[in-house]
């Protein structure tokens, strides 16, 4: 019998994990504690902050493998983690990739279609005819971390003809489907200045925080649309947001912020070429299941002494 905690996030978890381990004692927790019974937790499935990930690991002495059930582990990036050669923490990579590149695409064909325009005209009640619409076909998108999820985009857009261009550390890898070029981070000026669509679907890391920089943005085309479905500090906001007001590119979509929730007095709300959504490109009623699968397959390979899948690599961030 093993020892699971589940924290928080999808209400039903704890009772759906339990279902499918009737063998196993799982431990249900809110997401802000109380943690006393933890000191008996050897696995935890969650997706909790830092501050109580910290007071969970103090609770927790025998806790050995995290799952956690966000994509991204930038919050894990804290010593209580990273200072413990014992513990390994897994991601959900994988269960995200459909719903947000399926949200990408969206955002891609509502600006080459000039969507919010015409909802614009639509609330004014105005027969609007001159806003020239674009076609994604023969475009090009520059994917900024070809992962998992940016591998998916990648597959998609190159399904609605689009040339994409992937931008990551290693070109010796192969090549995700449906990408013609793969560059370095170097080399991300260089190809945002071709792009139409430049997609941020990177990790947040030191190396990544600020990469999409001032000078990035001015080298886009005055049409083109950044998409960020990452983590806000990868992109240089007030740059960002310059070259928006002053038109000097197309567009952006917005769904990983600075600030979250988004404060109602934020100028970004009133900004005509920005599509603001608040963080929500992940959401599907198939998440929590895919979520499941993988953490149970996992679950498996833990008690049978076999490598574990999505091993986040503490050191590189993701």
């Amino acid at each position: 019998m093993t020892t699971i905690a589940v924290l928080g996030w999808f209400p039903s978890m704890p009772d759906d994990v339990q279902r499918a381990l009737p063998d196993d004692r799982i431990v249900r927790f809110g997401r802000t504690g109380p943690f006393d019974e933890a000191k008996e937790i050897e696995v935890a499935l969650g997706a909790p902050g830092p501050d109580i990930i910290r007071e969970f690991l103090a609770h927790a002495p025998r806790l050995r493998w995290m799952h956690t059930m966000s994509a991204g582990v930038d919050r894990f990036l804290i010593p209580e983690v990273t200072g413990r050669p014992d513990f390994t923490l897994t991601n959900n990579s994988g269960p995200y990739d459909v719903p947000i590149a399926e949200f990408v695409l969206a955002t891609m064909l509502a600006a080459a279609k000039r969507l919010p325009s015409y909802q614009r005209a639509q609330a004014a009640a105005t027969w609007e005819r001159e806003v020239r619409l674009a076609e994604l076909r023969d475009a090009t998108v520059v994917v900024l971390g070809p992962g998992s999820i940016g591998g998916e985009v990648a597959r998609l857009a190159a399904a609605f003809g689009m040339r994409v261009v992937a931008v990551r550390r290693r070109v010796d890898l192969p090549r995700p489907e449906g990408v013609a070029l793969v560059v370095t981070p170097e080399r991300l000026g260089q190809v945002a200045g071709e792009a139409d669509y430049l997609v941020v679907a990177t990790p947040l890391t030191p190396a990544t925080t600020g990469l999409v920089s001032r000078e990035v943005i001015a080298r886009m085309k005055p049409t083109a649309w950044l998409i960020n479905i990452a983590r806000g500090a990868i992109v240089d906001e007030p740059a960002l947001l310059e070259a928006l007001k002053a038109k000097r590119i197309g567009g952006a979509a917005i769904d990983a912020w600075w600030t979250e929730p988004l404060p109602p007095e934020s100028e970004w709300w009133s900004l005509p070429n920005v599509i603001a959504t608040p963080h929500v490109s992940n959401s599907s009623p198939k998440l929590q299941q895919r979520t499941l699968d993988l953490f149970l397959d996992n679950l498996r390979r833990w008690k049978a002494g076999e490598p574990l899948v999505n091993v986040v690599d503490l050191e590189a961030g993701y």
